[in-house]
C-alpha cells in the first residue's frame, strides 16, 4: 500500500509541476499600458471624383430604336423578302444611294450599315424638308408629326407614299402588314443629328 502512495504522491507532483511549468510557458507577459508608446493618427484626405455617365444622343436612340424594330438591332439577318441587315435594307435602295456591294459585304459590315442608315435619312431629309417644314408640329389623325416620324416613315414606306399620307391622309402598309402611321408615332419626337 505505501508503494501505491509513493506512486499516486509522485505522480500528482509531477502533474502540478507540469500545469506549473507549462503555466509559465502558455501564458504571456502583459505589458502595462503606460509604457506603450503612442503615436497620433494622421488623416487622410481622399478626393472622390464624379462618375461622369455618357448618355447616348437622342440620335443614337433614334437608330438603336428603329433598327430594335426593324431586326431586333441584328446585323446579319435577311427576311423572306430579302430585306437585309440592322434596318432591313432592300440591294435597290442601296443601289440608289450609290452602295454596290454584296449582300455577303454588306451583311459583315455594321459600319457600312449604320453609314448606309445615315445616307438613307440625309437623302430622305433633303426630298421631305419642306414637308418637315410645314408639318412639324401639327396633328393629323390625330398624330403629332415630327422631323423624326416622318423620317422613319420613309425609312419604312419611301419618301413617296410619306408625301401622299401628308397630302391625302392614305394610309400604306408593307408586305408585313406594318402601317407608315405607326412608325411616324413610335419614332416621333426624336432630336436628329442630320446634315
Amino acid at each position: 500500500m505505501k508503494k501505491q502512495i509513493l506512486i499516486i504522491t509522485i505522480s500528482m507532483f509531477t502533474t502540478l509541476g507540469l500545469v506549473g511549468f507549462t503555466a509559465n510557458i502558455v501564458l504571456p507577459k502583459v505589458q502595462p499600458i503606460s509604457t506603450i508608446e503612442t503615436k497620433p493618427v494622421e488623416l487622410v484626405k481622399i478626393k472622390i471624383e464624379p462618375i461622369t455617365l455618357s448618355t447616348p444622343s437622342q440620335h443614337d436612340m433614334f437608330l438603336d430604336a428603329i433598327g430594335h424594330r426593324e431586326s431586333s438591332n441584328r446585323y446579319t439577318i435577311t427576311n423572306r423578302w430579302g430585306y437585309m441587315g440592322k434596318y432591313q435594307f432592300h440591294k435597290r435602295t442601296l443601289k440608289s444611294l450609290g452602295y454596290d456591294v454584296s449582300k455577303k459585304e454588306f451583311l459583315n459590315s455594321p459600319h457600312l450599315q449604320e453609314q448606309a442608315m445615315l445616307d438613307l435619312l440625309n437623302h430622305n431629309k433633303k426630298i421631305l424638308q419642306k414637308y418637315i417644314d410645314y408639318w412639324e408640329g401639327k396633328t393629323i389623325k390625330g398624330k403629332i408629326i415630327t422631323e423624326s416620324g416622318i423620317l422613319a416613315a420613309a425609312h419604312l414606306a419611301g419618301p413617296g407614299n410619306v408625301k401622299r399620307f401628308l397630302k391625302e391622309g392614305k394610309e400604306f402598309k408593307d408586305g408585313n402588314g406594318t402601317k407608315l402611321t405607326s412608325y411616324l408615332t413610335q419614332f416621333s419626337g426624336y432630336a436628329l443629328n442630320l446634315d
